[in-house]
């Protein structure tokens, strides 16, 4: 017996990707949006796929997976976010699955950076778990950065899961300000400390190992723009981290 499948999608202000996103899972039983504010055509696309809305002010990361996963009614969860899609061999691949399967399913990832499928820095082995049972899961509770936790064993898929990240360098500097201030919150939350100093160590790090120890370089010239940005978002984080240790003091 094929799996019952609720996807599960968190969203604000995703037109330009919600369309395509949901073409690609419009064989799921079941599909629920839970939208934090979209102020462009994210809700009315969503609806017109036949999705659930629902609204959710935003809270985090974690706090709103969860939320869309407490709304959804099938016994099998699959996680996506607005900017993936799902392949047709990923499709026949979870469509061949017995409902009496107790794994949860890790899927590879292949990544795109302002168009380009980056094969290293870390994204070429990214496998993310985004299939698994409702009554044997749910999400970290984090506000960036959230991961699946399940009691059931994982088992990787080799069968791609597409994600379109980044479409130019303006989404990149956006993402990097709007991720790197709620990595710090998160950061502040756990009272990890840092300092300008600290910050500037971790920037290093992060591009040497994405570059170096990841072999970006093999990846050319988006390899290198790819390990600056992560510098810079590492940068940020811990520098962010800092002022909010200097703004409670103050």
């Amino acid at each position: 017996m094929s799996l019952s499948i609720s996807a599960i999608i968190i969203t604000k202000n995703e037109e330009a990707s919600i369309g395509k996103c949901l073409d690609s899972i419009s064989w799921v039983d079941e599909i629920i949006v839970l939208d934090s504010g979209s102020t462009d055509k994210t809700v009315k696309i969503s609806k017109s796929y036949g999705a659930k809305v629902y609204t959710q002010s935003w809270k985090g990361f974690g706090f709103q997976k969860n939320k869309a996963l407490n709304l959804a009614t099938k016994k099998w969860i699959l996680s996506i976010d607005a900017d993936e899609r799902v392949t047709d061999n990923l499709r026949d691949y979870i469509l061949s699955l017995n409902d009496n399967d107790n794994y949860a399913y890790s899927i590879k990832r292949n990544s795109y950076y302002c168009g380009r499928c980056l094969n290293y820095g870390g994204w070429g082995s990214d496998y993310v778990i985004r299939l698994f049972r409702k009554s044997t899961a749910k999400f970290s509770n984090e506000l960036v950065h959230e991961s699946v936790i399940s009691r059931d064993p994982t088992k990787k898929v080799h069968q791609h899961l597409l994600h379109f990240t980044y479409y130019n360098y303006e989404e990149v500097i956006k993402k990097i300000n709007v991720y790197s201030s709620a990595a710090a919150l998160a950061l502040y939350s756990r009272k990890i400390q840092s300092s300008f100093f600290k910050s500037l160590l971790h920037s290093l790090w992060s591009f040497f190992k994405t570059y170096f120890f990841k072999l970006g370089f093999l990846d050319g010239k988006f390899g290198l723009i790819l390990a600056i940005s992560n510098a810079q978002y590492t940068y940020y984080k811990y520098l962010k981290l800092s002022l909010l240790y200097q703004n409670k003091k103050s």
